[in-house]
């Protein structure tokens, strides 16, 4: 009976122990993304010009990205890392290796074997003993992690991502509870319209690519769309999403549709590692050192920032006046503004469903010193007395339907409003291609700007996935998103685009807009808070 409890004790040691060493975390995954060291030591490496450089800013991801499989960035080329580049056999083409890469990919080179990468790493010399590109440091670095980063680097993109087959590229989008059963159809219209269009282009077959030297015929797979509807409480969805991706294992999630609330569908973007490119969210989750989820903007959060520069600018002895409605996203955009603004204020949350005559109470002890922050929907405006009691109205655009808010006269004189896109005259030559692309399509608009967005998500879909090869890795796509947008002309409501490492929204800047009668008229330049 002692020997069977002590074998039992030993076998459940060695569980326990088998657990633990999987829990800990991979020690070359923590060198190469954080420049930590097995011992917790931050690794260092000196530049080649000279200079030193120590834990994450020397850490192997700013260079190569989380992929692996490097960039371009003008005539700056970071080549790629992954065992699939370092350690081909002699002699094996490599397929799908993007062409701005130029000379730093050679693959007619010979392949390193774990004693090159080491002299690479440490001292600075490639294959044939010539120094490296300036841009890479000399690391000082031991043979056991030496080790841990080579077998990281033999793992890294290694396996083509979920949601991939031979001939499909499998996609969701995702449709919140409280979404607009209107503008989900707006939205839908043109995705199932976009993906037709590039299933249709494909029809007959393409062959696959086996080799660089066949590098012109692209591997090109059918899209399939796949409307993940969630349904209950905001507590609910992250469980739904769980199921949905289990059952329909996607690629990435491609435009969606939320109400007052999105953190369920961000969280469970990032934990499961999907790419979520460009919602239609107008209360987005900020938290830029999140990996997978990008968006066009800060939507409400942004106009709060830009509110708040008029509230600066405007000088007065009065308060801010702050009216939103409980429950909807202009109460988390006060809250900002209120941080922001920097004077006396007050709050005047209006009860979900509440008449006339709680406006006129929110409203009833704004003096004629005071601004006033309408955080309203169109039906709320319409309400408004027809006298403006106050000195300023500072307006959410994105909320009253931007430069058709039906504003009363008295009080569109005195107001400002905050315009996180180009102005109406500015991008018309723009709005010709997705407007001409829903014609022939016989789209019907009826949400010009959810519409046009939905429109420019699929096309930066499309144009990242050109850039890929036949990497189909979800990092990747979300590098090649970062590295592709600032080059795009055609922006549809937005001036220009950009995402560097790290940055999550794309659109970063906007307009505080004055009326002059009915026309909008820019009160000052682009700001960008």
């Amino acid at each position: 009976m002692k020997a069977h409890l002590m074998r039992g004790a030993a076998c459940l040691a060695l569980c326990l122990a088998a657990l633990a060493a999987r829990a800990e975390p991979d020690a070359g995954e923590d060198l190469y993304r954080r420049g930590t060291l097995g011992s917790g030591a931050p690794i260092k490496a000196v530049r080649a010009g000279g200079g030193e450089i120590a834990g994450r800013e020397a850490a192997c991801v700013n260079c190569h990205r989380k992929s692996g499989l490097g960039g371009a960035e003008g005539r700056f080329v970071i080549p790629p890392i992954t065992a699939k580049y370092l350690f081909r056999p002699r002699g094996m083409e490599i397929s799908g290796v993007d062409q701005r890469y130029g000379t730093a990919w050679q693959p007619g080179a010979e392949p390193y074997d774990e004693a090159g990468l080491a002299r690479a790493i440490r001292e600075g010399r490639g294959r044939d003993g010539r120094a490296l590109n300036a841009l890479m440091p000399r690391f000082a670095i031991d043979d056991a992690d030496m080790a841990a980063l080579t077998s990281y680097l033999r793992g890294l993109s290694a396996a083509i991502s979920p949601g991939v087959s031979a001939d499909t590229l499998h996609f969701a989008t995702i449709v919140t509870p409280d979404a607009d059963p209107a503008r989900r159809a707006a939205m839908l219209s043109v995705l199932e319209n976009f993906f037709s269009d590039k299933n249709a282009f494909i029809r007959g077959g393409m062959r696959p690519m086996h080799t660089a030297k066949t590098f012109s015929y692209r591997v090109t797979r059918k899209w399939a769309l796949h409307v993940w509807q969630l349904t209950g409480a905001p507590s609910d969805w992250e469980d739904q999403l769980e199921r949905h991706l289990a059952e329909e294992p996607v690629f990435a999630v491609v435009s969606g549709l939320g109400g007052r609330e999105w953190a369920p569908v961000h969280r469970f973007c990032q934990r499961q590692a999907v790419p979520c490119l460009f919602p239609n969210v107008d209360l987005p989750v900020v938290a830029e050192g999140d990996d997978y989820n990008l968006y066009f903007s800060k939507a409400v959060l942004l106009e709060a920032q830009l509110l708040a520069r008029a509230v600066a600018g405007n000088g007065g002895a009065g308060r801010l006046v702050q009216v939103y409605r409980d429950g909807d996203i202009g109460a988390q955009a006060a809250t900002v503004l209120e941080a922001a603004a920097g004077v006396a204020q007050a709050l005047r949350p209006i009860a979900a469903g509440a008449g006339d005559e709680a406006l006129a109470r929110a409203l009833a002890d704004v003096g004629p010193d005071d601004a006033v922050a309408l955080w309203l929907r169109p039906e709320d405006m319409r309400r408004l007395p027809a006298r403006f009691p106050g000195r300023l109205a500072l307006v959410s655009g994105l909320m009253a339907g931007l430069e058709h808010a039906p504003l009363p006269d008295a009080w569109r004189a005195r107001t400002l409003m905050a315009y996180p896109f180009d102005l109406p005259e500015q991008r018309r030559v723009r709005m010709d291609f997705p407007l001409g692309w829903f014609s022939v399509r016989g789209i019907a608009v009826t949400d010009e700007r959810l519409q046009s967005d939905t429109w420019l998500a699929c096309r930066i879909l499309s144009e990242s996935l050109g850039d890929m090869g036949d990497n189909f890795y979800r990092d990747y796509l979300v590098e090649q998103t970062e590295a592709m947008l600032s080059r795009r002309l055609v922006n549809a409501y937005y001036p220009r685009l950009g995402l560097a490492p790290g940055q999550r929204f794309a659109s970063k800047g906007g307009y505080l807009l004055r009326f002059d009668g009915a026309r909008p008229v820019p009160a000052g330049e682009w700001i960008v808070p």
